[in-house]
């Protein structure tokens, strides 16, 4: 007999797995909806030193008192924080891990990146500011309203008298659940996993498969270590949504099924691919975090470049781990198109900025700023005549561009590019939005490369930024490929990939030297 162990999110508790729970156990399952405390209907017992490990040591001992031979322990946003943690302590009890449309947070992670508020964050991160009053329930985050718990995920399905209840029965969370780090032996990493994503809240069985051809090592390992995968298509909470489903994903998990990625995806990441292009090397030059590309008759030395260039900078996208090798911009793609920008007499210029996580927007913004005055500042640059291209998830880094675009700025380009958060990328500033952004951009010449086998979270934004652009008339040209995937340079070599690139090139340096 399997026990399913069942563990949800911020500000609820074990009744939102009522539904589900009872199909498990129709099914000759058993199954526990968790509460833990400060949670659903026990908010009572907990106080200012109620924190993640609190949490963890519950489900201890609740799987410590489980009889049967076989635990499945789900974890629902927050809850795969202490799910994670018990698991780790009790490994030779858990016959499966599976997150609900949550992520596989590591050693040292905090569950602060669930958190929408960025002043929220701000605060649980440095305290209040000098002067404020301390509020009598400092120590909780209140629940959002009604009308505001899209912000915490995609509430598509949720029939309208379930998320009135939710909203009802929503409790304050204790603040140490959240900014307490997440402690790992590294047991757990050795149990099966199954991740449940949620199409409509933008996961998909797609998604994970590109993050792993573009070198992912967590999620390579996943697949390495043959975890399994399904989707659902809803929303967030597809406990409240789609009940029957989810049970029936659950079952099928505990008994070892799902999809799994295939090796053919894991044996070459993308970036190591050959380019699309047969590009003759150029000199590059690397100072700090950018690599410069330069045309063959522009003198090495500096002070002899009377005749300056033209640059196209080469934004990456992300968020790539950390410790991810190589770095962006030895990536084929990027080396490919720094060089062949050069090979046609201006400046290509690569470079790495700092977008690990989604929270990082921000700082990676600031490195792009830093490395364009840089570039900008070179003599052998033209700081009048400068070209910005974004790609993939880098693409929200050209709304403040985009906003207030500056004189040298000639035209932004974009490349299957995500141009709105998607709808469970709740830490990212608003700010970071660029199919808002564009009503700004007035006639800034915008070089955009669509490709026709996009991932579909992605291409929702792309059609929101296309929408916004037309209605204020923006300068918008559209490279299509139509049989192109994401990342396509690397993947696709065709003559419509070629020619994808050379138009998208030759328009954006056609700008340059109009």
């Amino acid at each position: 007999m399997t026990a399913f162990v069942l563990v949800s999110g911020t500000h609820t508790g074990g009744w939102v797995w009522q539904e589900v729970a009872g199909r498990l156990r129709e099914s000759g399952a058993e199954a526990y909806p968790v509460t833990l405390t400060g949670m659903g209907d026990r908010s009572h017992p907990a106080g200012p030193d109620t924190d993640l490990e609190t949490h963890v040591q519950e489900l201890v001992q609740l799987i410590d008192q489980v009889d049967a031979p076989d635990v499945v322990i789900v974890g629902h946003c927050y809850g795969i924080y202490p799910v994670l943690g018990a698991a780790d302590r009790r490994p030779e009890r858990i016959a499966r891990i599976v997150s609900l449309d949550a992520g596989l947070p590591q050693d040292g992670d905090t569950a602060l990146t669930l958190v929408p508020d960025q002043a929220i964050r701000d605060r649980l991160l440095h305290g209040a500011e000098p002067g404020d009053e301390p509020a009598e329930d400092g120590w909780q985050i209140p629940p959002p309203p009604l009308d505001e718990w899209q912000r915490w995920g995609s509430v598509a399905g949720i029939p309208a008298d379930a998320l009135a209840r939710l909203a009802h029965l929503a409790v304050p969370q204790p603040t140490g659940t959240l900014t307490q780090p997440l402690r790992l032996s590294g047991a757990v990493s050795e149990l099966p996993t199954t991740g449940v994503l949620c199409t409509a809240n933008g996961s998909s069985i797609a998604l994970v498969e590109a993050l792993v051809r573009m070198g992912d090592p967590l999620l390579r390992a996943l697949a390495d270590a043959g975890a399994s995968f399904f989707e659902l298509d809803t929303g967030h909470w597809p406990m409240l949504s789609t009940p029957d489903e989810l049970a029936g994903v659950l079952l099928q998990a505990a008994a070892g099924e799902g999809h799994r990625v295939a090796r053919a995806v894991c044996e070459q990441p993308e970036h190591s691919r050959p380019f699309v292009l047969d590009v003759p090397e150029r000199r590059r030059e690397r100072v700090g975090q950018v690599d410069l590309y330069l045309p063959d008759d522009l003198p090495d030395d500096v002070s002899d470049a009377d005749r300056p260039r033209p640059a196209v900078v080469f934004v990456h996208g992300g968020p790539f781990p950390r410790d991810a090798r190589p770095t962006p911009r030895d990536w084929r793609t990027f080396v490919g198109y720094g060089q062949y920008v050069a090979s046609l007499g201006a400046v290509g210029v690569t470079l790495d900025h700092r977008l690990h996580e989604l929270a990082d927007y921000g700082r990676a913004a600031e490195d792009v700023a830093e490395a364009v005055e840089f570039i900008r500042a070179d003599p052998r640059v033209d700081g009048e005549r400068v070209a910005l291209w974004f790609f993939s998830g880098g693409g929200l880094l050209s709304a403040d561009w985009l906003a207030a675009p500056p004189s040298w700025l000639r035209c932004v380009a974009a490349t299957y590019p995500v141009l709105a958060p998607l709808p469970n990328w709740v830490v990212v500033d608003s700010r970071f939005r660029p199919a808002t952004a564009v009503r700004m951009a007035g006639q800034l010449p915008i070089v955009l490369t669509r490709v026709g086998l996009e991932l579909p979270e992605i291409a929702v934004t792309v059609e929101e930024f296309l929408t916004a652009a037309n209605d204020r008339k923006a300068n918008v040209e559209i490279v299509d490929v139509p049989l192109g995937h994401h990342g396509f340079e690397t993947i696709d070599h065709t003559e419509q990939a070629r020619d994808a690139v050379e138009r998208a090139v030759r328009s954006v340096l056609g700008h340059l030297r109009s």
